[in-house]
C-alpha cells in the first residue's frame, strides 16, 4: 500500500471545489431517546475531523445527518455531496468485489469496462488483487470492508463520511490501510468526517479530533492535531493527543 502521506498545498479555490460541513445546534429524537443535543461542528473544506464517543452517543446519527438520510429535529445541517460508507458494508451478494467496487462509477455512467478499469488499481491498493473476481461471501469480513472503502472513495464525492471504516481489519491490515487512506487524502484531498472508536487512529489521521459525550451526544472537547504528515503512533503529538482525548472521555 501507498505510504507516501506527505500532504501537498491545497489552494483556496481547490479547498472551495471540496466543500464543507456546518453542523449548527442540531438535536436529534428517536420518540422518548435523544441522540444527539445542541450539537455544533464545523469541518472546513478539505479537512479531516475524527469523531471520538461512547457507544450509543450519536456518532452515526452524525453521519448520517450530514449525508441527507436523516433530518434533525431542531437546528441545522449544511454540507457538499456527501457519501457515506456505514459500519455495515453492504455490499451487493450477486456481485463480484471489482464489480461491488465500481458500482458508483457505474451509477455515474461508466461503461462496464471503464468502470473496472479504474477502480483495478484502487483495488490493488487495498491489498485485494487477485480477488477482483470473488463474491463478497467468499471474501474475510476484513476484505469486504476494504472493498466497500474502495467504493466509497470511488464515488467521488467531495465530503466522505466514514464510520468506523477499518473496525473489522486486523491490527496490521488496519494499520496498512490507515497508511493508504491517509496517503490517499495527501494525492486526492477530500473533506472527511470520520467516526472512530480508535482515539489512537483519529490522532494519526485526523487535522481535528472531536470528543463526544454520552447519549444525548454534544462536543465535549475539540483538539487539534498539529503533528506534520506521516504520522506514526509514538510520535510525540499522536500520543499527547489520545492521551487528552481519553481524558475527556472518561471524565
Amino acid at each position: 500500500m501507498a505510504t507516501d502521506l506527505e500532504a501537498p498545498a491545497v489552494g483556496s479555490r481547490e479547498r472551495q471545489a471540496l466543500g464543507g460541513v456546518t453542523v449548527e445546534a442540531v438535536a436529534r429524537r428517536f420518540g422518548a431517546v435523544e441522540a444527539l443535543h445542541g450539537l455544533t461542528l464545523r469541518v472546513a473544506p478539505g479537512e479531516v475531523v475524527a469523531v471520538v464517543g461512547p457507544s450509543g452517543s450519536g456518532k452515526s446519527t452524525l453521519l448520517e445527518l450530514v449525508c441527507g438520510l436523516q433530518q434533525p429535529d431542531a437546528g441545522t445541517v449544511r454540507a457538499g455531496r456527501a457519501v457515506l460508507m456505514p459500519q455495515r458494508d453492504l455490499l451487493l451478494p450477486w456481485m463480484d468485489a471489482l464489480d461491488n467496487a465500481a458500482l458508483p462509477l457505474r451509477i455515474g455512467g461508466a461503461g462496464r469496462d471503464e468502470a473496472r478499469r479504474r477502480a483495478h488499481p484502487v483495488m490493488a491498493e487495498l491489498g485485494l488483487e487477485g480477488f477482483e473476481r470473488a463474491r463478497p461471501h467468499e471474501l474475510s469480513g476484513g476484505m469486504r470492508q476494504r472493498v466497500a472503502v474502495a467504493r466509497t472513495l470511488l464515488a467521488g464525492a467531495p465530503v466522505l463520511c466514514l464510520d468506523e471504516p477499518f473496525g473489522a481489519l486486523d491490527a496490521l491490515t488496519r494499520a496498512d490501510a490507515q497508511a493508504w487512506l491517509a496517503g490517499v487524502l495527501a494525492r486526492e484531498p477530500r473533506t472527511v468526517l470520520l467516526v472512530t472508536h480508535d482515539v489512537e487512529e483519529a490522532a494519526l489521521l485526523a487535522d481535528r479530533v472531536c470528543v463526544l459525550s454520552a447519549r444525548p451526544g454534544r462536543i465535549l472537547a475539540e483538539l487539534p492535531v498539529e503533528a506534520p504528515r506521516p504520522r506514526r503512533p509514538t510520535d510525540h503529538e499522536v500520543v499527547a493527543v489520545r492521551a487528552r482525548a481519553l481524558e475527556a472521555l472518561r471524565g
